[in-house]
């Protein structure tokens, strides 16, 4: 059985693995999985950034407008919404407490 990799996960039936000669290879080094220094580490996750900041569909100016003239408007009903609600807490707190 292989994975999206191609790796094998079982040996095949009638065989174990120590009979296979991948089994008595020692593991590569090197290559993309290959283990590299800090500074290339750090160099590599900055062009992957780079590269999904390119993918990315920016929206226009005037998309951006709309978009935040709908969220400030959302905001200023939910703080509506929220004085109204704890004025009637308010209110309900010193009818009962006095």
């Amino acid at each position: 059985m292989t994975d999206a990799l191609g790796s094998i996960d079982m040996p095949e039936r009638g065989r174990s693995a120590d009979d296979t000669a991948e089994s008595k290879k020692k593991p590569r080094r090197g290559g993309k999985r290959g283990k590299k220094g800090l500074f290339a580490r750090i160099a590599l996750f900055y062009r992957q950034i780079i590269a999904e900041l390119r993918k990315v569909v920016w929206p226009t100016r005037g998309q951006l407008s709309t978009y935040t003239t709908v969220v400030i408007v959302f905001v200023l009903i939910i703080i509506g919404l929220v004085t109204v609600i704890d004025l009637g807490f308010n209110q309900v707190v010193k009818y009962v407490f006095g």
